[in-house]
């Protein structure tokens, strides 16, 4: 059992811990951790939202959750062929039914969207025109008006930012919910349907999910949104 699995596991049965009673059990049971690895690996701990401070220098299981979306069949078969034919390009996937999880007004018009590293978009774009009729390269304002808008469910391929936070999940390379949240207000295009519903996101996702803000920021700062960012957070 790693270190982690080891903590949350001691958490759930007693509750809390302090940094003190960590360090002592670390010293037993994983002696190759050093004071300052096992002070950085709770560091990290916090930032992932698995743990939370209660107290100088307590520790407790967190009281809100991961955001794990789900994984549709056809998001993982586009994933997978993706890699299949492009194995060393970055890529990451998500779908826009995530964002029901905290909007008030439901979507009912549905993207995949796949990110790919810069240069390789119009590639991943020709490869899935040959089975897919609702595929759109990085489609702009005037392309959604016209066409995308015609289709319940549309396939988007588009750059991926570098730097962008991304998570993995049973072998998939997704979009993170501080991705998204930057990319919200970023790309009004894409985003269209959740421009009129953005405080209510921002005050949903920080009500039920860990957020790493500092991951958040650092993305922020990529995509020139550091004072939108910090206004909706405030909020």
């Amino acid at each position: 059992m790693d270190f982690n699995r080891r903590i949350l596991k001691v958490l759930e049965a007693r509750g809390k811990l302090s940094k003190q009673d960590i360090l002592a059990l670390a010293r037993r049971e994983f002696p190759e951790l050093t004071d300052a690895a096992v002070s950085w690996r709770l560091h990290d701990m916090k930032s992932q939202g698995l743990i939370q401070s209660c107290g100088y220098g307590n520790y407790t299981l967190s009281e809100k959750h991961a955001f794990l979306p789900v994984v549709s069949a056809r998001l993982k078969r586009l994933y997978h062929k993706i890699h299949r034919e492009f194995p060393f390009i970055e890529a990451c996937v998500w779908d826009s039914r995530w964002f029901n999880n905290f909007m008030q007004h439901q979507l009912f018009r549905f993207y995949l969207v796949i990110e790919v590293e810069k240069g390789a978009a119009e590639s991943v774009f020709n490869a899935l025109t040959d089975f897919n009729t609702n595929v759109f390269l990085d489609p702009d304002k005037n392309v959604f008006d016209r066409y995308v808008s015609n289709f319940d469910e549309v396939i988007i391929v588009k750059p991926l930012i570098s730097e962008a936070p991304l998570i993995e999940h049973d072998g998939i390379k997704l979009a993170s919910l501080e991705k998204l949240l930057i990319d919200v207000l970023a790309d009004k295009v894409l985003f269209a349907a959740q421009q009129q519903e953005l405080g209510y996101i921002y005050q949903s996702v920080q009500q039920k999910y860990n957020l790493n803000v500092s991951r958040m920021r650092r993305y922020a700062r990529r995509r020139n949104q550091s004072d939108r960012l910090n206004t909706l957070l405030h909020k």
